[in-house]
């Protein structure tokens, strides 16, 4: 197998490992306030929301420490220790209590700052400056393909119920556990690159993903990581792209928990309504993989470079969040039980809610693959450090979402975010045309990027 065609095969394996691993955690995700609600009669006192803000909390705090652990322990065995912790949360959705809830809700933030670090780090080594475009593409609509299989079930199991008994939930969550143990095995069939730096050191990365030849060196590699994260959060284009990246937490905490919840909460759906949580999550799926894999496939294409395809994902939110606003109920997100029966400024319409759903998806992958580009091309020999810093960045304002959604009506979660997506599109071009002058007078062609 050719250098190149080794590289492909990683950064399809990385997608595939993710898309097992994050059906199973993004429909954990998307159900988890609609199953907790059902619970929170019996001993079970929890919040998917306020879980989730720990969660988010945990892994923002995280990242400081995570390129430290991804230069020791190397990216991929980073990715399977935390692929297990990922599994042992969802499985506590199959007999839960409330103290393992939120202890395994911090675990699990600490997790998934490892795993993300090392996704970046990966997914940098495995590319080049031709390639990272669409190596981003593919694994974006990989990863979100996970949408699609995990809601498609719940649209089809919870279809005509209004209430979820104990034995439709150990169901899903036993099914759900070991797809997540499927993806953390197939981390092991990445191979390791020895030709690209990694981790913004002066080594190899054969050296960074082999073992430590002593205890000094690895701290030495462990120091130097952390220098590193704390050293870009201060560069110009980091801060800049933090805006960005912040909007994408706030979306992230929307699409992946809030929508969902609202739509179980809207009574006038009827007896469709929880089964219409997993078709949203379908339809968001669709918008996502479709974003990606047009992005990844048209990258070489793209002779105008990111700017377009950010512009077009604020667009589509902008148009999904003004139709939800009129089609949902603004107590939506924070109904009891007995859900709304509330009405907005049109009758709730199901085809509207999916719609937006769909939208939500593909404005996403449009940010979401742009940002893992940008970060790639930027930071090449500093990827650790600098996906590191995006994850920090996107968790904490994601838990800060998450936490808020516990009180806020619909019409300000909504505000929050039009106002942050403005602002995080203008900085986004703004580092991209910085991006494309230093491209130019390096002599590269801007639609390589």
């Amino acid at each position: 197998m050719s250098p190149e065609s080794k590289k492909l095969f990683n950064i399809i394996i990385l997608g595939v490992s993710f898309m097992f691993m994050f059906t199973a955690f993004q429909t954990c995700g998307n159900i988890a306030q609609t199953v907790i609600t059902n619970l929170n009669s019996t001993d079970f006192h929890g919040s998917g929301y306020t879980s989730m803000s720990i969660i988010y909390g945990v892994f923002s705090a995280s990242n400081l420490i995570s390129p430290s652990v991804v230069a020791i322990v190397g990216p991929q065995l980073s990715m399977v220790i935390s692929g297990i912790f990922y599994s042992l949360y969802i499985a506590v959705f199959i007999q839960p209590t409330t103290w393992t809830f939120y202890t395994a809700s911090v675990f699990i933030g600490i997790a998934a700052a490892v795993l993300w670090t090392a996704q970046g780090n990966c997914l940098t080594v495995n590319s080049d400056e031709n390639t990272i475009g669409r190596n981003s593409g593919v694994f974006w609509a990989l990863l979100q393909s996970s949408l699609f299989f995990g809601n498609l079930y719940i649209y089809f199991a919870w279809q005509g119920k209004t209430h979820i008994s104990e034995s439709d939930r150990r169901t899903v969550f036993i099914a759900l556990t070991v797809i997540s143990l499927v993806g953390t095995v197939l981390f092991f069939l990445i191979r390791k690159q020895e030709d690209t730096k990694a981790l913004g050191e002066e080594d190899s990365a054969n050296e960074i993903l082999g073992d430590s030849s002593s205890a000094q060196n690895t701290m030495t590699r462990a120091v130097a990581a952390f220098k590193k994260s704390i050293k870009l959060s201060f560069t110009k284009e980091i801060m800049l792209l933090s805006v960005t990246t912040a909007y994408t937490g706030l979306e992230l905490t929307f699409f992946s928990g809030v929508y969902g919840t609202c739509i179980g909460a809207v009574n006038r759906f009827g007896s469709e309504e929880k089964s219409l949580i997993g078709l949203s999550g379908i339809f968001i799926g669709v918008g996502e993989i479709l974003g990606g894999g047009i992005f990844g496939l048209l990258s070489k294409r793209n002779r105008f470079g990111r700017n377009p395809v950010v512009m077009l994902g604020i667009i589509v939110h902008f148009i999904a969040f003004y139709l939800i606003f009129f089609n949902m109920p603004n107590d939506a997100p924070i109904a009891p039980m007995e859900g709304t029966d509330d009405v907005a400024y049109m009758i709730p319409s199901k085809e509207v809610a999916i719609f937006c759903s769909f939208l939500l998806g593909l404005g996403d992958s449009c940010f979401n693959t742009q940002l893992l580009s940008i970060l790639g091309f930027l930071y090449s020999e500093d990827s650790a450090p600098a996906f590191a810093i995006f994850k920090f960045v996107q968790s904490i304002c994601a838990a800060v979402a998450y936490f808020y959604s516990n009180y806020f009506l619909l019409q300000w979660q909504l505000l929050i975010m039009v106002v942050v997506g403005f602002f995080g599109t203008i900085t986004f071009f703004t580092v991209e045309w910085e991006a494309a002058a230093a491209l130019a007078a390096r002599g590269s062609d801007y639609s390589s990027i």
